[in-house]
């Protein structure tokens, strides 16, 4: 019994001095804090706690978009903000300047528009294609299947992965002399152009990002599923319900938040594609596969002819894409709610 209660004692001294400067620190601050409830109540008590973290997030977030604005309406090829000469809304008309805004050629930035067309036709077919298969996924896994454990850690596995894996390992099986072309050569199919056909290589680029994100958001529909009491269920089956009039009528309505996370989710992460693809494609072949983020970079740190006020002016309208495209998108959930409550 002895032998049991040094390693216990010894525990729970060292668990004792390690707490000593914790203690400490709340004694000194403990007055403070008391002094401060009193002069301000509870209100002032969860200021006083909100005060890090708004700070963190005006220094990292708030300030570099001050920034990004000051230097979007700044022209030049300098770095720093005091070199760079003010321009006011140069660089804006610069990128709205077109002929016909329905032919990129037309306008004066052209690869801007090009990038713009491109994320916009990637942005709803990857939502819509993720949001459908993301749904059949979790339904799937939601399932009283064998190895239903094993199965939602292989779903969810490609999310754990860099971007910049992701793609060096779909770029080594899509390219000319890489694994998908030698399984289709042994079955004697030719070799495809996977990342030099315009159109497989935009393929490609919904696939994997498709690929890559799916089990993130499976996995929040799964949680929504699991989240549905299953006395619902039984009620319709005992009335006799069809499973699929079951999915409209039950699962659907009641998966609603849920569903709407995913989208807003997975259009903000759509409007923002780069890693994966830029390191599958690089933006090709032409500019098939350039979207916004890429234009973004490229214009604004790896071009000879850098222009950052250029790429924080596309930087900023991207984000108002964003902002506008979001507020629709909960305006269109509030309005169902408000149907279905008075229905």
């Amino acid at each position: 019994m002895s032998g049991n209660k040094a390693p216990s004692g010894l525990s729970q001294t060292a668990g004792a001095l390690l707490l000593a400067p914790v203690r400490l620190a709340a004694m000194a601050v403990d007055p403070l804090l008391r002094g401060w409830q009193k002069l301000t109540g509870f209100n002032g008590m969860a200021a006083f706690f909100l005060v890090p973290n708004m700070a963190i997030f005006g220094i990292f977030v708030l300030l570099p978009l001050v920034i990004n604005f000051i230097y979007s309406l700044t022209g030049g090829t300098a770095l720093f903000l005091p070199d760079r000469s003010y321009v006011g809304f140069e660089q804006y008309g610069r990128l709205a300047a077109c002929g016909n805004y329905l032919d990129p050629n037309s306008c004066t930035e052209d690869q801007f528009w090009k990038a713009l067309y491109n994320t916009a036709i990637f942005v709803v077919l990857q939502v819509a294609l993720m949001t459908v298969v993301a749904l059949i996924t979790a339904l799937v896994l939601n399932r009283e299947i064998r190895g239903r454990s094993f199965w939602r850690a292989v779903f969810f596995f490609p999310v754990l992965l860099s971007p910049v894996v992701v793609g060096l390992i779909w770029r080594w099986i899509l390219q000319r002399q890489g694994l998908l072309n030698f399984m289709l050569y042994e079955v004697g199919i030719d070799p495809t152009e996977w990342l030099t056909d315009r159109f497989w290589a935009f393929t490609a680029a919904i696939g994997v990002s498709i690929w890559a994100h799916l089990g993130f958001y499976a996995l929040i529909l799964l949680a929504g599923l699991q989240a549905i009491p299953r006395d619902l269920y039984e009620a319709a089956e005992m009335d006799g319900t069809r499973p699929m009039r079951m999915f409209w009528r039950i699962t659907l309505p009641l998966l609603g938040p849920n569903l709407l996370v995913v989208i807003v989710l997975a259009l903000i992460r759509a409007v923002q594609i780069f890693d994966e693809v830029y390191v599958l494609t690089g933006g090709g072949p032409g500019t098939s596969t350039l979207y916004l983020t890429q234009y973004i970079y490229e214009i604004g740190f790896a071009s000879l002819l850098r222009n950052p006020g250029l790429a924080s002016a596309a930087s900023i309208i991207m984000g108002a894409i964003l902002v506008v495209l979001t507020l629709m998108q909960l305006a269109i959930a509030r309005r169902n709610e408000r149907r279905s409550g008075k229905s």
